[in-house]
């Protein structure tokens, strides 16, 4: 008998009972509805790079999922990177949340164990518009104190939600003068399709004891991160006139475990080439500072506002309409 490995056994079970669901859908009804180094140690690109994109997680570690045993997440989701061919992904991590009872702790250097990189996400995922600067500051220091000298730490924050302090240029102003003084640079991203809203989603399905259909929630999750990529492909030359290296925002979720090969593979399809998270934050783009009236969202949308470009807002971001796609498609409803 051929062995599975455990994310494959894992996944084919899922996928059994997503025929046995849609079996039972179709009978029902006819009609199936060192800080200072680490940002050259990669030669940064002066020209257009091409479709190259990287991929990041956020919120590690993360609490339990939809469908699978936290223990079992982090080795399917390393599986998963292996497979996709993703050699190098950053985690933000909240140290914070890491507890002398749990195994948080070993997760996030089994991580960095495989050859990914560790950075910044706050101690306690705080939410800059929420609190005041020098309590932001304080949970970027706790986090730091707890990441300076494991193995393939880099010295980029990345603020929770994406938030840079909405309209309050004076607390950006001074979040970002706290991150030079830190050396941090900011972990932004640019290809962003809320995840992190799919799998609420699912949770609350599961919950409620409805049936998914999981080959159309991995089309989902899979066609919604391709179109944000492409979206802020064009976006970017629209505003830059290049395309600068794109870097994708995940979440240490389940859905991410089952489905990133699967994105990967996409990505490549479509004529993507993925690189490291290194070469992502070697792109000029890096050391832009929009001046924006709402600091708040991908890099490349602030840029957009910046220069008053139009149309530039991923539409699956809005939770109504991806609330919507995940009814139609993977509860059929």
């Amino acid at each position: 008998m051929m062995a599975l490995s455990p994310r494959v056994f894992a996944i084919l079970m899922l996928l059994g009972i997503s025929i046995f669901v849609v079996l039972q859908m179709l009978a029902q009804s006819p009609v199936p509805p060192t800080r200072e180094n680490v940002k050259t140690a990669v030669q940064a690109p002066a020209e257009d790079t091409g479709k190259r994109i990287a991929f990041s997680f956020d919120d590690v570690p993360r609490g339990p999922g939809a469908f699978l045993q936290s223990q079992e997440r982090p080795g399917l989701l390393l599986e998963a990177l292996r497979h996709g061919g993703i050699e190098q992904a950053a985690f933000f991590v909240n140290p914070g949340r890491i507890t002398e009872s749990d195994s948080d702790a070993e997760t996030v250097m089994r991580y960095a164990g495989e050859g990914h990189v560790l950075a910044n996400h706050t101690a306690r995922h705080s939410r800059l518009s929420a609190v005041s600067v020098q309590t932001f500051l304080a949970d970027i220091d706790a986090a730091e104190a707890w990441l300076l000298g494991r193995p393939n730490y880099r010295p980029w924050f990345r603020f929770p939600f994406l938030d840079e302090g909405g309209k309050n240029k004076a607390k950006r102003d001074a979040v970002r003068a706290g991150l030079r003084k830190r050396n941090l640079i900011n972990g932004y991203v640019t290809v962003d399709a809320s995840d992190w809203h799919m799998e609420d989603l699912a949770l609350a399905a599961a919950k409620n004891e409805k049936m998914m259909d999981w080959s159309a929630l991995r089309d989902l999750f899979v066609e919604s991160y391709v179109q944000s990529a492409n979206f802020s492909d064009e976006l970017a030359r629209r505003t830059l006139g290049r395309a600068p290296v794109q870097m994708i925002l995940l979440h240490e979720t389940d859905l991410a475990a089952m489905f990133v090969d699967d994105l990967a593979v996409a990505l490549k399809a479509d004529g993507w080439e993925i690189v490291t998270a290194d070469e992502a934050y070697a792109d000029p783009m890096v050391d832009m500072e929009p001046d924006v009236a709402f600091a708040d969202g991908t890099r490349t949308q602030m840029l957009a506002a910046e220069r008053n470009i139009g149309s530039r807002w991923y539409q699956r971001n809005d939770p109504k309409v991806a609330k919507k796609l995940f009814a139609e498609r993977v509860l059929r409803e």
